[in-house]
This record gives C-alpha cells, structure tokens and sequence, in this order.
C-alpha cells in the first residue's frame, strides 16, 4: 500500500514537471512568434507607406503629361425588339393577331476638362411603340402607339476650388419628343457646388435653383418655384465587360412638396467589342404630373428596356 501511494506521488509530481516544461516551451515560441510577427508587420507597414507615396507620384506624373484639353466621349445604346404573329391559333379568343414592341434608350456624355474649370454634358432618351392588329376586327387599325417617351439634356459648368471641389452652374431640360412636346416641359437653372471625391462620380448640389414647368395650359396647371437640385453620376465597370452607368437628377421645391420631382436613370450593359446586351430602366417620381393625370396619390413611375446594345 506504501509502495502504491509512492508510486502514485511520483507520477503526479513528474507530469506536473512535464506540464510545466510544456508551458515554458509554448510561451517562448508564442514569444518568438510575436517578436517575428511584429518585425513583419513594421516591414509592411513601410512597403505599404511606400506603394501609396509611388502612386500619388504615378498619378501626378499622368497628370502633368496628360495635355488640356481633355475631352471625354461615350455612349451606348440599346434596342428592344419583340414581334409575334397568330394564324388561326383557336385556342386564343382572337385567332388571327401580328403584334410587334420596339424599345430604344440610349445615353451620350461629352466632358471637357481644363486646368481650371471643367464642362459636362449629357443626354438620354428612351423611347417605344407597340403596334396590335387583329385581323378579325375591322375596327382595330394596326396603328403604332407610344409605350415610353423620355428625353433630358444637362450641362454643368464649374470653376474648381481644389481637385475634388467647384463652384458650378447647371441647366437640365426633361421632356417628351413623340407625344405632348413640352407639355409639361422641365428647365432647371441653378448655381451652387459639384463634388468629385473619386473618378467618374459627380455629386451636384445647388441650393439656389428654379424649376421652370411649360406647359400648354389645358387641364391641370402646372406650376415654376425655387427649390434645390441634386445631381449624381457615376460610371463602374463591375467585372470586365459588365458596365452600369446611373443619373440622379431631383428638384426639392422650397414653396411645396407637390412641386418637387425626381427620375433616377440606369444602364447595365455587356460590352465585346462594342456590342452586347443591356437593361435600361428609369424610375420617376413627380406629383404634378400625377395631379394632371387626375390621381391623388403619386406613383411610383417606372420603365425597362432589354435588348442588344451597341457601345462607343
């Protein structure tokens, strides 16, 4: 029994031995460990501080050999085409039906950029038909029928502050060409700042800005005010290939909120060698032309285009 509870004593005194030993060990290679991680992390914070010193330099030499003025020139376009025809199809309640949707959208900038100011300008448009025609009805003429009817022009002029900051003045016209020309018509004039904290993304934002509404004075009447304006426009290659392209433009009237309007216009596009597929759509929110339509709420306003697209 002596001899067991010797033996037993031994044993507990040798792991505790071992387990100490196993811990002394550990804590000198987390030690050297951390020394080594440490020298590590000094060295890439250096690199680091390095690589960004070289690109600033990187940048500001392609800026100083990169001659005014420099202009830049894109757009695409994008056509949606869908046709059917039925010939004695019985199971339908009219048998002998053509139909045919066309859509097209398109988008164009032209931007000019100087020393000291810079000149933006930019157009988009959507526009579709559809045509119905049964042949059983002597009454349905065939005729082609507006579905979508879009087209705004803006140019934004600004004097620069710093890289990132201008003073601006901005004109932006919204109306529709196939139907109703200028009927309502919208004309923004405004001054206020542009931002452009990184590339291809402008933010504009003036406090001052009025919102002229034509209109041909038939039913509901539309009115002007003073209000702010903000604009933003960004471009992004997603994946290579894969390109959106996205414009704010809203109106906050300082006299109503029924007076206030907005539209937000988008473009996903696939680009091999020019051409590709797109998405265009556009959402508008606007409470006078809800009003004209004899509607109390205002709706949310939306459309879409999907087709072949052409890039340059």
């Amino acid at each position: 029994m002596y001899k067991r509870h010797l033996y037993l004593l031994i044993s507990l005194l040798s792991f505790g031995a071992l387990r100490a030993q196993t811990v002394e060990e550990m804590t000198a290679l987390k030690d050297a460990k951390s020394a080594e991680l440490a020298t590590l992390q000094t060295q890439l914070d250096a690199l680091t501080t390095q690589v960004d010193g070289l690109t600033a330099e990187v940048d500001d030499l392609t800026d100083k050999i990169t001659p005014y003025p420099r202009w830049d020139i894109g757009g695409h376009g994008n056509i949606g085409l869908n046709i059917s025809q039925y010939s004695n199809w019985l199971s339908k309640s009219s048998p002998n039906t053509a139909a045919l949707s066309v859509g097209i959208t398109g988008s164009a900038f032209a931007n000019l950029d100087q020393k000291k100011y810079f000149w933006n300008n930019a157009m988009n448009f959507s526009f579709g038909w559809q045509r119905f025609k049964d042949d059983d009805d002597p009454n349905e003429n065939g005729d082609f029928k507006v579905t979508s009817d879009v087209f705004s022009l803006r140019t934004l002029l600004g004097y620069k502050l710093s890289k990132n900051l201008a003073i601006s003045a901005l004109a932006e016209y919204r109306t529709t060409i196939l139907e109703n020309t200028n009927d309502p018509g919208y004309l923004d004039l405004g001054a206020g700042l542009t931002w452009t904290p990184i590339t291809d993304l402008v933010v504009v934002v003036h406090p001052l800005d009025y919102n002229f509404v034509f209109s041909k004075g038939d039913g509901y009447d539309y009115k002007s005010s003073m209000g702010a304006k903000f604009v933003v426009d960004y471009k992004l290659e997603i994946v290579k290939n894969l390109a959106w392209t996205t414009n704010f433009s809203g109106f906050m009237s300082y006299k109503s909120s029924e007076l206030s309007n907005w539209s937000w216009i988008n473009g996903l596009t696939t680009n091999i060698k020019g051409f590709g597929l797109g998405l265009d759509f556009g959402l508008r929110g606007n409470k006078q032309e809800a009003l004209a339509a004899g509607l109390t709420d205002n709706p949310l306003q939306f459309y879409w285009v999907f087709g072949l697209t052409y890039a340059f």
